[in-house]
């Protein structure tokens, strides 16, 4: 893209270069500002707002200006969000182009164009502006100026004071300020408040490559544009109904949401001139500012040696008992936010995002993302698209049901098994069990067509698309939020290592390829022999699993025969139901108690395996919590789809456990209400256990603390960082609680849909609560957490399209082993009336229940009778040359059985990738305007630099240049 206006702006002092056109015109309010902005980086750190001033570019200048730009072909127009009513034109060309909408800027490097219209109403933005900060900006030490950026905890008692001692002397050599206070609550209690200085802030920020704000954002658009004016027509109609749309935020009530709009680059003091400084205070985020500091915290000595290193090892010997960045102010306020406004952004987010009330509205993710953290910010951002995506396969989902629901008495094969009054059953248990009528199971019979039905093959390969769709749509949107929120290039700069592997492997260095710079190194032989010692962790871990899961097995063969011979008689005849019921509650109690000892477990591999990066290390404790508990979880309901009732033998000759109990049967019906009832019991359970101890239990811990508190004080007044301090912390693991519960619904939801099409429906009824009692709960019950930053949501991206893949072989063989399809498929085409086309009028699956059942000598099992009873199977019958041996149709059946997994797999992956080819990762217009924001942000630096030199050279009294010397 060459741009060769280089006509467009001119000083006489300085000729800008033919590369950077855009946004230059920004740069005559630099010129005059960076001798502001020098002395601002050296000022004192008692000063509690730098001063603000607005620098002018004058009429004269601006006609002058004007009247070198008299041709047609350029432009340069940019909008300030906050002086929306000034205008610097310079021709008119619309080459160059502002699309932001909302951004804040520097008020002392705005430019003020040829006419300043009222200086009154910009005064008052101003002042509402500087009323913002100070709402916003959080508790303050003694002295009400500086800003605390966080909290250390200890108890008085604690004996370790020589290490508390020595950590803070460090700290103070760091530059950072500390502050004691004592509770008020309780004695025993002591705060430490930590404001880090405006010097300390530069040093680090230009140390960690923290990019920050230097220009503000012009886009390119080329006479193309001109092109797509019915498009953009288009799409403005659907932009002004969104408007309107009830679900969508008023924007009217974020005034604080005004993010600059500006091109970053890595912070650093040499070349601070760069850069849009108004208020030293507010510069720097709340979240960059809780960020640096813990970086410090993490790595300051508390005693001579490598490895006595970091806060969290303080607080695991107990010299502190907790480290948290504190709260804004309190969520809640006694003047409506309507008339009076936001207390803090605290008080804003629980208004309009965690309250129960706002459950139909959309997320401020932008907000989220300041307060919180990018982390957090892509936590809510992939759930609500995950709830938003579930609302198409809930529908189609519900659609099934209904019409599993509506066609129900119609089924040949409930009628048949609802009207085969003198059909007898083989007795499914060896000593308490009777002969049963076929027609006694009619209505399980008709449950199970709810869920076994003509449109269940459709549904499994919807759901399987339904996945792809949703994973690469989720990938655009993540670079989206990606672009917005300015972390394109942060993973590579940002990565830092852990103080446990450096403490660890500190003697063996190696030069780090990237920065060119020594860094420890752990040995590939050591790597090695901690992964295998993981491994085999994990291995034990998911056998004990497969025993457990043998335990049930064994407690269904042994109650049954219990059951069977019940007093009660609704138990006595649903023994079946009961048996699955009480094997499904027994199997749900052992899941939650094996998941406690899973994440202590997986916590110590993981710790033992040294992992290099923060994020290395979460993602290896994700993958082992998620492989504990997927296996934990859903190895019952393997069991059921693909073990239960598949080897029992026959009647005369059924398998026994251990020469002893005989193994399960399915019903007459089949084993998928069996399958539909343990995952139906067991996901309600599940999320039902979730809510409560994600918002129950934190409710009931905060009202005791502050039951405590008001028992102990009467009339005084607690400070926020006591509050916050009364508060539950965030769980060790961070958002791995929370994504693993979210990925293991979505194993739910997709893997085995087949044979439970309610199951999006039922997650999206959920997610919808989860998603404000997620908000409730980091609003208001926990304590304000570490603001970290990331790029995507870890390795839950692969954990999820490694599900995707899972789903479509699991609901492959659901489809062709469990329910009764294939079998119905074979009847209707090789066996039943249709077979040879002769019976045109006549129902194809007549017959079939008839069909499916063998025969069985009533005197070959001794109990005194004759006749002959039936079974689920296709053998021979007694009366054959081959008696009770699979007959043709079994090895049909089973061809086409095997037959359709092979083509169903083939197909829904051949449509998977060939969706997920169509729709690439990054959509095509961002990747353009990443690629050219990456080239003015170089000729930019360049230009602003050459500026800086001039004006040096000025005030020297040297010659000027109009390029580099």
């Amino acid at each position: 893209m060459n741009i060769s206006k280089s006509e467009i702006t001119k000083e006489t002092s300085l000729k800008p270069s033919r590369r950077s056109l855009p946004c230059l015109a920004q740069s005559y309010a630099y010129s005059k500002s960076l001798s502001q902005s020098t002395s601002l980086f050296q000022s004192t750190e008692s000063e509690s707002q730098a001063p603000t001033s607005i620098t002018l570019i004058s009429t004269d200048k601006a006609e002058q200006v004007n009247t070198e730009e008299n041709q047609n072909d350029s432009v340069l127009k940019c909008s300030f969000a906050d002086l929306s009513d000034f205008c610097l034109a310079l021709g008119k060309d619309k080459d160059y182009t502002d699309e932001s909408e909302h951004a804040t800027y520097d008020r002392s490097r705005l430019i003020n164009d040829v006419v300043t219209k009222d200086k009154s109403e910009f005064k008052t933005k101003l002042s509402k502006n500087d009323m913002n900060y100070i709402a916003s900006s959080g508790p303050l030490f003694k002295d009400g100026k500086k800003r605390i950026d966080y909290i250390l905890v200890y108890r008085k008692t604690n004996i370790q004071y020589d290490k508390r001692n020595t950590f803070e002397k460090n700290l103070r050599a760091e530059g950072l300020m500390l502050e004691k206070e004592p509770a008020i609550a309780s004695p025993d209690i002591m705060f430490i408040k930590i404001h880090i200085p405006w010097d300390t802030l530069c040093k680090y920020a230009e140390r960690l490559n923290i990019r920050m704000p230097f220009r503000k954002k012009c886009y390119y658009t080329d006479g193309r544009s001109k092109s797509m004016g019915r498009m953009q027509t288009y799409f403005r109609r659907i932009k002004n109904w969104m408007a309107h749309n009830p679900m969508v935020l008023d924007k009217s009530a974020f005034p604080d949401l005004e993010e600059s709009d500006c091109y970053t680059g890595p912070f650093s003091r040499a070349r601070i001139h760069h850069f849009i400084i108004n208020n030293k205070d507010t510069f720097f985020s709340n979240a960059t500012r809780s960020r640096i500091v813990y970086h410090m915290l993490e790595r300051t000595k508390y005693e001579n040696g490598i490895s006595k290193v970091g806060i969290r090892k303080l607080i695991n010997n107990g010299s502190y008992i907790a480290a948290f960045p504190p709260h804004e102010g309190a969520y809640k306020s006694s003047q409506p936010i309507k008339t009076h406004g936001p207390q803090n952004n605290r008080h804003l987010l629980y208004e309009r995002w965690a309250r129960w009330g706002m459950w139909y509205k959309h997320q401020p993710l932008d907000l989220i993302r300041l307060y919180f953290g990018e982390k957090i910010g892509l936590y809510f951002a992939w759930l609500g698209w995950y709830t938003g995506m579930l609302i198409p396969a809930a529908i189609v989902g519900l659609c099934v049901f209904f019409y599993g629901l509506f066609t129900m008495n119609k089924s040949q094969v409930s009628q048949e098994i609802c009207k085969a009054t003198e059909v007898f059953m083989c007795p499914l248990c060896d000593k308490n069990c009777s002969l049963q009528r076929l027609n006694d199971s009619c209505i399980y019979a008709k449950v199970t067509y709810l869920f076994d039905n003509g449109g269940t093959v459709f549904f499994a390969i919807f759901m399987a698309i339904w996945a792809t769709v949703f994973l690469e749509f989720w990938k655009r949107r993540r670079s989206i939020l990606t672009y917005t929120w300015d972390l394109i290039e942060w993973e590579e700069e940002e990565e830092t290592l852990r103080p446990q592997f450096e403490a660890k492997y500190y003697k063996m260095e190696i030069v780090n390829p990237i920065t060119g710079k020594p860094e420890p190194h752990q040995p590939s032989s050591d790597k090695v022999t901690r992964l295998l010692v993981s491994v085999s962790g994990i291995f034990f871990m998911i056998s004990l699993v497969i025993t457990a899961v043998f335990g049930v097995v064994v407690y269904r063969l042994v109650v049954m025969e219990q059951f069977a011979s019940f007093k009660w008689n609704f138990i006595k005849q649903y023994w079946q139901f009961a048996t699955s019921a009480a094997a499904v509650c027994i199997n749900f109690i052992i899941i939650m108690l094996l998941n406690l000892a899973y994440e202590k477990i997986a916590y110590l591999l993981t710790n033992l395996e040294y992992p290099r990066t923060e994020s290395e290390w979460e993602n290896s404790f994700a993958l082992k919590m998620f492989l504990f508990q997927f296996v934990n979880l859903n190895s019952s309901i393997f069991y059921i789809a693909f073990f239960l009732g598949r080897f029992v033998g026959h009647p005369g000759k059924y398998n026994k456990l251990f020469d002893r109990w005989r193994l399960e049967e399915c019903h007459p019906s089949g084993c998928l209400i069996d399958l539909c009832l343990q995952m139906g019991v067991i996901m309600f359970l599940k999320q039902i256990w979730n809510n409560f101890m994600e918002l129950g239990y934190p409710l009931i811990q905060n009202w005791w603390s502050r039951h405590k508190i008001k028992r102990g004080i009467h009339d005084a007044s607690i400070p926020q960082w006591e509050n916050d301090w009364n508060l539950q912390p965030m769980n060790l693991h961070g958002l791995m609680d929370e994504y693993l519960e979210m990925v293991l619904q979505f194993g739910f939801t997709t893997i085995f849909v087949a044979a439970f099409p309610l199951a999006p429906l039922l997650a999206l009824l959920n997610n919808i609560i989860e998603i404000r009692l997620d908000a409730y709960k980091f609003v208001t019950q926990w304590r304000r957490p570490l603001p970290a930053r990331a790029t995507d949501i870890g390795i839950w991206l692969g954990i999820l399209e490694g599900i995707g893949i899972l789903a479509v072989i699991t609901n492959a063989f659901v489809i062709a082993i469990t329910s009764d399809y294939i079998p119905r498929f074979v009847y209707e085409y090789k066996y039943g009336p249709c077979a040879n086309h002769v019976e045109q009028n006549e129902n194809c699956l007549k017959g079939y229940v008839n069909n499916s059942l063998s025969f069985f000598d009533l005197s070959e099992l001794g109990m005194g009778k004759s006749g002959y009873c039936r079974y689920r199977d296709y053998r021979g019958p007694p009366w054959s040359s081959k008696p009770y041996e699979f007959t043709l149709q079994y090895w049909h059946i089973l061809a086409a059985r095997l037959a359709f997994i092979i083509v169903f797999e083939h197909l829904v992956f051949g449509i998977k990738s060939f969706i997920a080819y169509l729709i690439p990762d990054v959509p095509k217009g961002l990747h353009e305007r990443i690629r050219r924001e990456k080239y003015l942000v170089q000729e930019m630096m360049y230009e602003a630099e050459l500026e800086h030199l001039q004006q040096q050279r000025r005030k020297s009294g040297q010659p000027v240049h109009h390029e580099w010397p």
